[in-house]
């Protein structure tokens, strides 16, 4: 009987093990090798472009890589981005010219295969994203438009996706000045976009007041987008892991943290844990509990508390978020690793067919599975979480 019961507890904790092993951060990160071979075709059926979504899962299999050591992570970034990098650093599909801030978003891979391989081509690429972010075009008070066709207007997406690359790029070529710069984003967004009352900022901000969607007195957006709100917060706590210790921008950024994170705290879902569409309409008509947000606050908190710029005290919000999270958008598949549900495809402003910005507008967009944006933040949420646990 002694034998038995040793050989079904050996197997009960080899299953336990099993399926621990295909949950969590390496679950995600099975299903993205078993759907997305090359990481290449985030939407099947349409061109193989140069597009942030893969920058965002991409960020997660770093994250994973540096905590396993696990060469299987490194090369799906590697193989990723030598399908558009060639021998010279020259970038397929990308076209500098556009002045599209989301295109700087896959510069952070392209540094970390610099960073790690020594090979020339990489640092060509990112060379070329750096010359973009030269020639951006600026409001009068020096923020990034977010792209050429959109002019005058900043938006929260597009400090998550410009910044950390600049703030990175700036410490390792030791460009310290730029830290001004990328300071200056931030501040100008908040100041631009922050409601007061709620502590939320808009989706964005129309420095011209000539969209429609644009506020006349503010140039504000009309409503608090829950993926935009998570853009912001995952950039600030990326950026600040480069910011030299003595720069005086690292305090402001600290303190705009700090606020977004009151914020974010109070808008958290009680009973799901989790975080919604339109951040501050809980119980209007049509929304819901949105999961790439929801994963975002959780990264973003549990890194600021990681990296020691924000209290302890956070430590329940994340674990109820990310518990929230399991509960409502993770299932698990017969191939052995998981999906996440819940991930609202897309949501802008302005553009054909016209986004006004609505409440109505926001709960328009499809809502699927396994969308690249959800599952980047997802492998981010669940790799800060799993370092908590140890």
């Amino acid at each position: 009987m002694r034998y038995r019961i040793n050989w079904l507890t050996g197997l009960l904790l080899l299953m336990a093990l099993s399926t621990q092993a295909q949950s969590g951060a390496a679950g995600m990160a099975a299903t993205c090798m078993r759907i997305w071979k090359d990481s290449l075709v985030m939407n099947p059926g349409t061109p193989v472009k140069w597009t942030y979504d893969q920058g965002v899962i991409l960020e997660g299999f770093y994250a994973l890589w540096k905590r396993t050591g696990k060469q299987e992570y490194f090369d799906y970034i590697k193989k990723s981005m030598d399908h558009f990098v060639d021998e010279h650093g020259n970038i397929r599909t990308y076209k500098l010219k556009d002045y599209n801030i989301d295109n700087i978003k896959n510069g952070r891979s392209l540094l970390v295969l610099y960073k790690t391989t020594g090979e020339a081509k990489y640092k060509k690429a990112a060379d070329q994203l750096r010359e973009q972010l030269k020639g951006q075009p600026r409001t009068h008070e020096g923020g990034f438009w977010h792209k050429q066709r959109y002019p005058w207007q900043m938006w929260l997406d597009g400090l998550y996706m410009g910044e950390p690359f600049y703030a990175e790029y700036a410490a390792m070529n030791n460009e310290v000045a730029d830290f001004n710069d990328i300071t200056r984003q931030f501040v100008l967004m908040e100041q631009h976009a922050r409601d007061s009352k709620t502590g939320l900022l808009y989706h964005a901000w129309d420095e011209s007041k000539e969209q429609r969607w644009a506020n006349k007195t503010t140039g504000q957006s009309p409503n608090f987008w829950g993926r935009a709100m998570g853009w912001y917060a995952m950039a600030l706590v990326d950026v600040l892991e480069y910011y030299p210790k003595n720069h005086p921008g690292r305090d402001s950024l600290i303190q705009i943290l700090q606020r977004t994170a009151v914020a974010v705290k109070k808008f958290q879902d009680p009973a799901t844990g989790c975080w919604y569409q339109v951040l501050d309409r809980k119980g209007s008509k049509g929304n819901y509990v949105e999961a790439s947000a929801s994963c975002m606050f959780v990264y973003a908190l549990a890194k600021g508390m990681r990296l020691g710029y924000l209290p302890s005290s956070y430590t329940n919000i994340v674990k109820k978020g990310y518990n929230g999270i399991l509960r409502q958008f993770i299932k698990k598949n017969p191939e052995g690793d998981i999906t996440l549900g819940g991930t609202v495809s897309v949501a802008g402003l302005g553009g054909e067919p016209y986004r006004d910005g609505s409440y109505e507008y926001y709960l328009s967009e499809k809502v699927i599975d396994n969308d690249p944006k959800g599952v980047g933040a997802y492998l981010l949420a669940a790799g800060e979480v799993e370092m908590m646990r140890k």
